[in-house]
């Protein structure tokens, strides 16, 4: 009989691996300078931790994971990789209408990953789009860390 490689792995395991990872992820990207190596590790940790929500998160959960994986991919410049998550996380977050700084976040990485892949129209709707979506957010907190995001955008 085969199993599933982690399935071993009890729930709260795997909810510790995948934050753990996903703060792995922020400070790989908060380095002002990565190696080869760090690039390496950054996508390998960003993928283990979405992988681990599969198993012990929901919509939400995914949907962030995914967003974290465009994050990732823009900021190394890999355009098609990060415009495949950010449309996922798009998808999973519309699904979720009450948490409006979701969707507006899923914008906002369609928005970045539109610039990595130049396209500049088609980043600066989504970006407006966002906009409008993170109006929708009632809490104060959420609105401020996606109107940080979207103040990272180079356009």
């Amino acid at each position: 009989m085969t199993t599933t490689p982690g399935s071993e792995l009890d729930e709260a395991t795997r909810r510790a691996l995948a934050v753990g990872l996903f703060n792995r992820v922020w400070e790989l990207l908060d380095q002002p300078s990565r190696s080869a190596d760090d690039d390496e590790e950054l996508v390998d940790a960003a993928h283990a931790s979405r992988y681990h929500w599969r198993s012990v998160g929901g919509a939400r959960e995914l949907a962030i994971g995914d967003w974290q994986l465009a994050r990732v991919y823009a900021v190394l410049g890999r355009a098609e990789p990060a415009l495949v998550h950010a449309r996922r996380c798009r998808d999973r977050a519309q699904r979720l209408a009450d948490e409006p700084w979701l969707t507006a976040s899923a914008y906002e990485a369609l928005a970045r990953a539109h610039v990595v892949a130049g396209d500049r129209a088609a980043a600066a709707a989504w970006k407006a789009r966002a906009v409008e979506q993170l109006a929708l957010e009632p809490d104060p907190d959420n609105r401020e860390v996606v109107e940080r995001d979207l103040a990272t955008l180079p356009l």
